[in-house]
């Protein structure tokens, strides 16, 4: 169809960033949602130095690139989380470690950043987490109560309410990555989010198919029935091999380990049927990027990243503009 194809920086961040985009280049891909990590987008100067703007821009053109989406996935994270989780020491700066408080206030700083990081790079969505901070609850024992679900929601709304003020303000949409460890990880999840926020506009899902295939989700009805809040689509893949040793929450092994229920794998080999997803997107008229998010422990990256273009490719097939049988009519 021609969408473009664009490849997410965040598992490239240990490189630099023009590094990224030369490579990005010669494997063929038409642009990057950049990661507002490592040293590929620091939101902050993007939000106030022009300077700073134009030279990612610079970048970007040298190699003959674009960028239609952010990604801050991390400092999301450490907006929504409950207290005291020592995990977000690594997504926040190294002097706010062990400070929960200290941590979400940076969080919401650099989301409200990144919204206008976006609005300087010409970007029309960002992609993240919101964190949760009812994710431990997922499982009801020790029993949960509805009112501790309620509470968990509403926590939410009342953190993003004014990050999002910001988005709106920057005509810039946020696109929540339907994620496990997120407030919204499958269908009903999802859709309770949109009811909390009372369906607000600028509040929708950046589409990944991997998180909801190995939970039993059909990822393509997820995307019929939520086609008007998708705002962007990634392409990554998992798989899932229940060998009657293994079990579907990964049994706190490492990902790739092959002992896992499920894994993620390069597009192509695992479970997600894209067919059906590119069928459901061109129902919707869906004609943004599809970015490919390489995770896969098991296979070369440089080697996956390059099929992967390949595969989006072949995959990418435009709707029909006539009915089949329409010339069977006299």
């Amino acid at each position: 169809m021609g969408r473009p194809v664009t490849l997410f920086t965040g598992q490239w961040a240990d490189l630099p960033f023009e590094e990224v985009c030369k490579l990005v280049s010669e494997f063929g891909y038409d642009g990057v949602e950049i990661a507002c990590w490592g040293d590929h987008m620091d939101v902050e100067k993007a939000a106030k130095d022009p300077a700073y703007v134009k030279e990612k821009k610079r970048i970007l053109a040298k190699y003959n690139l674009e960028c239609w989406a952010l990604g801050n996935h991390l400092a999301g994270q450490c907006v929504g989380d409950a207290f005291g989780d020592p995990r977000l020491d690594g997504f926040a700066p190294k002097e706010l470690a062990g400070n929960s408080e200290a941590i979400r206030d940076w969080g919401i700083q650099q989301m409200k950043y990144t919204a206008q990081a976006a609005k300087n790079m010409g970007c029309y969505v960002v992609t993240g987490f919101m964190g949760s901070p009812i994710w431990k609850y997922f499982y009801s024992f020790p029993q949960t109560t509805p009112k501790m679900v309620e509470d968990g929601y509403n926590e939410i709304k009342a953190l993003w309410s004014p990050i999002l003020d910001e988005f709106d303000r920057c005509d810039v949409k946020f696109a929540l990555e339907v994620h496990p460890s997120e407030i919204a990880y499958d269908y009903y999840s999802a859709e309770k989010l949109l009811e909390v926020f009372e369906w607000r506009d600028t509040l929708g899902f950046n589409f990944d198919p991997s998180h909801l295939v190995w939970q039993g989700v059909d990822p393509a009805l997820f995307y019929r029935d939520f086609a008007d809040r998708i705002y962007h689509v990634h392409i990554k893949d998992s798989y899932v091999k229940l060998d009657g040793r293994s079990g579907i929450l990964g049994s706190h092994l490492e990902f790739g380990d092959l002992r896992r229920g499920w894994n993620f794998v390069s597009p192509g080999h695992g479970d997600v049927n894209f067919e059906f997803i590119i069928r459901e997107a061109n129902a919707a008229g869906y004609t943004g990027p599809l970015s490919v998010e390489w995770e896969d422990n098991g296979m070369d990256r440089l080697f996956g990243a390059k099929e992967a273009l390949e595969f989006v490719h072949k995959i990418d097939f435009a709707p029909s503009t006539v009915s089949f049988d329409g010339a069977m009519e006299n």
